[in-house]
C-alpha cells in the first residue's frame, strides 16, 4: 500500500505544480510540415517532440497542422465567451474618410396629375336631350361635341335677340348685349350666326369639350372630383349622367383628365429621407415598357405620410407622351450628389435589430463593439459614431457572430 501512497503523492504534487504555473500556451509558430504532440486530455499542453503529458501522464499524440498563428495568446483570452472575445486571423478593413457618390434606388408608381384635369360645366339650367359620351375612360378631343341641351332660359335669350334684330335694328348696343349673353351661356358663335340668319330659336344647344383627355365620371354628386383621381377601376363603367336628366346652372357635367400629363410617386424609405432634396436628378424606368427611360427631377416632396405608410412621397412631373398606364410601377435611381465621411463595406457592419455592430481587432482577436451607421450605397455604409479612421475591423462579420452572441448583443 505504501507504493500506491507514493503514485499519489506524486500525482498530487504535479497538480499544484502545474496549477501555480502562469496559465499561458508555449505555441510555436510552424510551416506546412511540422509535426507537433498534444495531449487528448489536455490540449493545452503542446510539444514539438514525443513524450507523455506532465498533467495526466498520458501519451502525447502527433498533429498535423498547416500554421499555429496564437503566438503568446493567453489562457483567459482563449476561454472568454465568444459573444466577448473571438479568436481569429479573418481578413479585415478600416474605415475610410471619402466622397462617395450616393444614387438611391426606390420604387414607386405612376398616377395622374390633377392638375390637368378639367371641368365641362352645365352654363345654364336645362334637360339633356342627346348625349354623346357613355362611358368612362372614354376618349375625348378639346372641341368635342359632349351633349345637347334643351334650356328654357336659353331659348329666352334667343327670342329677345330676334326680336330687337326685328323691331329695334338701330340699337346695336343693345343686339351686342343679347349676342353676348348667348354666347357667354354656352351657344357658340356658329348656332349664334344660326340663328340670325334663320331667324329660327335652337331648341337645343350643343355643349362641347375645352380639355382633352379621358371621361372620368359625370356629374351625379358632389364627390365627383374625389373620384377623378381614382385609377383602381379595372372596367370601363358606364356614366350614370343619362338623356333627359336635368342639370342644374353650374353644375359639373363631365371631369376630363389628361393622361399626357402625370407623375412618377416614388416611396423614399426612412435611410434616404436625409439625403433628397427638391431639384435632384432622378432616372425612372417603367416596368411596363424598360426602354423608356424618364429623365427628370424632383419637383415637389410631400410633408407627409400617405396612410399609415412611414415612407416619403416624393412626385416627379412628365409628359406622358407614350400613354404609360396609370398606376404601373417603376423603378428609379436618385441622384442626390456626394457625400463626405466614414465608409466601411457592409459586409463589416452586422445589423442585430435596433443595434448595428462591427468586429473590432485585438490582440489575437476581435471584440464586439456597437456602433450608429447612416446612409448605405452601394456595398458602402456610413459610420455615424463608434469608430475613427485607426480602427481595424473583421471585413465580413457574418463569419464571427454566432446565436450567444446575438441575443446578448441585441438585449
Amino acid at each position: 500500500m505504501s507504493k500506491y501512497y507514493l503514485y499519489f503523492f506524486i500525482l498530487t504534487a504535479v497538480l499544484v505544480f502545474s496549477c501555480k504555473e502562469k496559465k499561458t500556451v508555449t505555441v510555436i509558430k510552424q510551416d506546412a510540415k511540422t509535426e507537433i504532440y498534444t495531449c487528448p486530455m489536455h490540449p493545452q499542453i503542446i510539444s514539438d517532440k514525443p513524450g507523455n503529458c506532465p498533467i495526466c501522464g498520458m501519451e502525447l499524440e502527433k498533429k498535423n497542422v498547416t500554421q499555429i498563428a496564437l503566438d503568446n495568446i493567453k489562457l483567459e483570452t482563449l476561454l472568454k465567451p465568444t459573444n466577448e472575445f473571438v479568436v481569429s486571423s479573418l481578413p479585415v478593413t478600416t474605415p475610410k474618410d471619402s466622397i462617395i457618390s450616393i444614387p438611391l434606388q426606390v420604387y414607386g408608381t405612376i398616377e395622374s396629375d390633377p392638375g390637368a384635369a378639367g371641368t365641362v360645366s352645365a352654363r345654364v339650367s336645362g334637360r339633356i336631350e342627346k348625349l354623346y359620351v357613355h362611358y368612362r375612360f372614354q376618349d375625348v378631343e378639346a372641341g368635342q361635341k359632349v351633349m345637347e341641351l334643351y334650356s328654357p332660359e336659353l331659348l329666352t335669350a334667343q327670342q329677345d335677340l330676334l326680336f330687337l334684330i326685328k323691331n329695334d335694328a338701330q340699337n346695336i348696343s343693345f343686339i351686342n348685349a343679347a349676342k353676348q349673353k348667348l354666347l357667354l351661356l354656352g351657344m357658340s358663335e356658329t348656332e349664334l350666326n344660326n340663328v340670325i340668319a334663320t331667324s329660327k330659336p335652337l331648341y337645343s344647344v350643343s355643349v362641347y369639350s375645352n380639355y382633352g383627355g379621358h371621361i372620368h365620371d359625370a356629374g351625379t354628386g358632389n364627390n365627383m372630383s374625389e373620384q377623378v383621381m381614382n385609377s383602381s377601376s379595372t372596367a370601363t363603367q358606364e356614366l350614370s349622367l343619362k338623356e333627359g336628366m336635368y342639370v342644374n346652372k353650374g353644375q359639373p357635367v363631365f371631369m376630363i383628365s389628361n393622361h399626357h400629363k402625370a407623375w412618377v410617386a416614388l416611396q423614399i424609405f426612412p435611410n434616404g429621407q436625409s439625403t433628397i432634396k427638391r431639384g435632384d436628378a432622378v432616372q425612372i424606368i417603367p416596368e411596363t415598357d424598360t426602354n423608356a427611360v424618364i429623365k427628370g427631377k424632383i419637383d415637389f416632396i410631400e410633408p407627409f405620410f400617405r396612410g399609415n405608410s412611414k415612407t416619403l412621397t416624393a412626385r416627379v412631373y412628365f409628359d406622358n407622351m407614350d400613354m404609360l398606364t396609370i398606376g404601373s410601377h417603376v423603378t428609379a435611381k436618385i441622384y442626390p450628389g456626394s457625400r463626405q465621411a466614414l465608409w466601411l463595406p457592409q459586409t463589416a457592419v452586422l445589423s442585430l435589430g435596433m443595434n448595428e455592430v462591427v468586429f473590432i481587432k485585438t490582440d489575437g482577436g476581435f471584440v464586439a463593439h456597437r456602433i450608429t451607421s447612416g446612409i448605405r450605397t452601394g456595398n458602402n455604409v456610413q459610420i455615424l459614431t463608434g469608430l475613427n479612421e485607426k480602427d481595424t475591423v473583421a471585413a465580413n462579420a457574418q463569419f464571427l457572430i454566432d446565436s450567444e452572441s446575438f441575443i446578448k448583443l441585441n438585449q
